[in-house]
This record gives C-alpha cells, structure tokens and sequence, in this order.
C-alpha cells in the first residue's frame, strides 16, 4: 500500500513540475498577444514610429514563448494516458470535448494567423495585418475560456450523469462549460496575465532606463506597464474577493486550509502568518487579527466559517501549501498594486522616468505576475484533494497501475529535458530582452515597399527584426 502511495505523490509530482512549466507560457502569450494588438492599434492611429518599435521588438519574444508553449503542453495529454488513465477513461465524456474544441477553435486560429503576424506586414498591408494580429489575441483569450472551462468543471462539476462503469457524461453542455466557479477563475486568470506581462515589459524598459537607454521607445513602454499595474491591479485584488466568496460557497475546505482555521468560529480572525500542523489540528504561532477573516469571507463580523476539523481527515487537504501559497500570491498582488499607486503619484509630479528606486523596484518585480500566477494554482490544485473531480472522484481513484520505478524514471527524464529545454530557451529570451529597444535595433519603416528601402524582399520581410 505503501508504495501505491507513493506512485501517486510521484505521478501528482510529474504533474505539478509539467504544468508548473507550461502554465507561465500561455499567461505569457495571453497578455503579450492583446499588448501587441494594442501596440499595433496605437501605431495605426497615430504614425508614431517607436509603438512599431516596441512592436517588433516584442513579437520576436512572443514567437518564441508561443513555441515553447505549444511544446510544453503535449506532456499533459502524454500523462492523461500513462499516469492517469482510470482519470481520462471516466472522465473523458466531460474533458474531452471541451480540450477538443480548444484546439479546433483557440489553438487553430492562432496557429493560422501566427504566420502572417510575423512575417505578413508587407505582404499583405496594414489593415489585413493588424486583424491577424487580433485573430491571435482573440486566440489566446479563447484558449483560456476552454482551459480554465475544463479545470473549473474538476474543480465545480456541474451539468453531468453518471453512466455505466462511473463514467461522467455529459447532460447540460451549457452547465458544463459555464459551471459555477468557472466565471470567476477565466477574469482572474486573463487579469494576472495580463499583470504578469505588465511587469515583464516594464522591467525591461526599466533595466534599459537605468542603462540610460530612455528612448521613446522604453518610456512608452514603461508608461504602458505603469498604468496596466495602476488599473488592473486593484481590479484583480476585487475579482479575487469574488472568487474567494465562490469558494467559500462550493469549496468550504479549501478556504479553510487558506485561512489556516481548524475550528468552525463565528467572528473567526484574519490569520497573517502560522504555521499550520495537520496533526495536531491547529495554527501554531498564528498572528491574527480579530474577527477580520469573517468579515472578508462573508462582509458580516460574526459571519461563520468552517474549519477543517468539519471534514473528516481523509477529506482534506493539505493546510500548510496552501495556506503559504495563497499569502505569497496575496502579498505579491498587493506589491504590484503598491507598485502602481506609486508610478500614479510620481506620473503626477512629473518624475515617473526620472525616479531610479521607481526602476529597479519594477525591475527586481519582473517575476512577480508569474510567482502570483504558480501560488495561485497550487492554491487551486492542492486545495481541491484529495479529489481529482471535487467531491466526487479521489486522486487515488484516478491514478494508472503503474508501479513507481516506471513514475519514477518517467519524471527524471522530464526534470532533466525540461531544464535543458527551457532553461535553453529562458536565455535566449533574456538575450532578446538585454537589447535596448528602437530604430537601431530594428529593420526598415514597415509598411515602406522592400525594394524602396535599398533591400532585397528576404531581408526585409523574413529576417527577424533586430538580426
């Protein structure tokens, strides 16, 4: 027995290290996409040179992250069928069709117009270019709702029977696809992507600022990520109350192992920090503050909230990952909102490209939407055992009989390809963004026929910008 379970943390391990990778990619490529839409859309409407600037200077990225996502998704259908085989058989009547329709829809459209986005400017003129460009944003956006579509329907199942041999089949497509926590989780999950994009593009303005690189094309830049952080940030801080109040009404133990409460009080504190001991079923060295955890959770002071101590042990789960994850994901919301109160006020005074602590505080930042994004996922997943399908299927229930040195060897070599792959291609993209961007890095006027500019077509149109 001993080693089944230990098959299955391995297998959830796998998991975890795989997803933990591709993840940050599609949050990368979601905020990036609609910047450059944006981008493009602002040069369209202006003329104005260093928005086609910045916009070059990202597509590459972005081409390159979109890669590495694509690639770094194929792991997860491979486990479905050798980790978690008894998972897919049951439950592929509901997920199946709803990760079929992401790739005949979202994926499709991407993968279509990606082409002409990077290499289709002055092949098929502006207008026909800039609707590519929103075709892939819109495709990115449209990848979200089917993803996180089907994760909300593990984490809320809604909309379902159950047939012959415990499969779920599906009874109401509409209850599936727009299950109850599914609304929440798709605008918190495209704002932090946009927030994790945010602070990436206003580090790199800020790392070429303080390399006295401030052209208009890294002011821009840094405007933009300073008002994105401005705006969304708060926005996202109200969508996360919405959806902790989600989850407090369909997944009442979750919340409890985020707040760090054992025992089901009436008025309960806000627990700042703890430490969580599953064994001896309380919150040593907590540092509360009264009645304030009720208050949040259910807008009334003496507002109840359950502890884990209403759920039978087999039936939690494990308090303190997710209870130290959810404050990282917290704080980190809270010091990029921090972060964009301070650039209103220093925009106000006229100092927002002139303050340096402003610059290397947004620099040392640069991580932080896509810290808040991992933390937040391990909120959700660790949070949601022991099921795989909440309340209904057991993650022990969904494992394949595989003996633990086949998990074992399987998860070596993916942590050794992995590391080799990606952290290859981490590199190149922080080469490409040690570049200081503008017109010294980048190719002729777009949209100036090739042969005008003094270049054959290939050079003009096929090379990447900035070679």
């Amino acid at each position: 027995m001993q080693a089944g379970l230990d098959a299955v943390f391995l297998a959830r391990a796998q998991f975890a290290f795989t997803i933990g990778f591709h993840i940050v990619l599609p949050a990368f490529t979601i905020g990036l996409a609609s910047f450059l839409m944006v981008l493009e859309g602002l040069w369209l409407a202006t003329g104005q040179r260093h928005y086609m600037d910045i916009f070059r200077y990202w597509l590459k990225i972005f081409a390159v992250v979109f890669a590495m996502g694509v690639v770094s998704g194929l792991p997860m259908s491979y486990q479905f069928g050798t980790n978690w085989s008894a998972f897919a058989d049951r439950t592929g009547p509901v997920l199946g069709p709803l990760l079929g329709y992401e790739v005949l829809t979202a994926f499709f459209l991407e993968a279509g117009f990606l082409g002409v986005m990077l290499f289709g400017m002055n092949r098929v003129g502006r207008g026909l270019h800039f609707l590519a460009t929103c075709l892939v944003a819109f495709g990115t956006l449209l990848s979200a709702f089917w993803i996180l579509s089907a994760n909300s329907w593990m984490q809320t199942p809604a909309g379902y029977t159950i047939g012959q041999g415990g499969q779920f089949l599906a009874a109401d497509w509409w209850a599936i696809i727009f299950n109850p926590s599914f609304p929440y989780r798709f605008v918190h999950m495209v704002l932090a992507s946009y927030l994790s994009v945010a602070f990436v593009v206003g580090a790199v303005a800020a790392l070429h600022m303080l390399r006295h690189h401030a052209g208009p094309a890294a002011r821009t830049m840094f405007s933009m990520a300073m008002w994105m952080a401005a705006i969304v940030a708060p926005v996202q801080i109200v969508a996360g109350d919405l959806h902790g109040l989600n989850t407090l009404a369909h997944q009442p133990a979750k919340v409890a192992a985020m707040e760090g409460h054992f025992d089901t009080r009436r008025g309960a504190p806000l627990i700042l920090f703890g430490l969580p001991d599953m064994r001896a079923e309380r919150t040593r060295m907590a540092v509360e503050i009264p009645r304030l955890g009720s208050l949040i959770l259910t807008h009334s002071w003496d507002g109840e909230i359950k502890g884990l101590k209403a759920w039978p042990a087999a039936d939690r789960p494990y308090a303190p990952v997710v209870f130290w994850a959810f404050r990282l994901m917290v704080g980190l919301g809270l010091l990029m909102a921090g972060i964009g109160l301070a650039g209103l006020v220093l925009r106000a005074r006229g100092r927002l490209y002139s303050t340096r602590w402003l610059h290397w505080a947004v620099l040392l930042m640069a991580p932080s939407g896509f810290l808040a994004v991992l933390s937040g996922w391990t909120v959700t997943e660790v949070g949601r055992q022991p099921y795989t399908v909440y309340g209904l299927m057991r993650t022990a229930e969904s494992v394949s009989p595989v003996a633990l040195p086949g998990v074992a060897a399987s998860l070596a070599g993916f942590v050794a390809v992995y590391l080799i792959v990606f952290g290859a291609g981490l590199l190149f993209i922080l080469r490409l963004m040690a570049r200081p961007p503008g017109p010294e890095a980048e190719g002729p006027p777009v949209g100036v026929p090739v042969r005008s500019a003094g270049i054959t077509p290939i050079a003009a149109v096929d090379q990447p910008a900035g070679e």
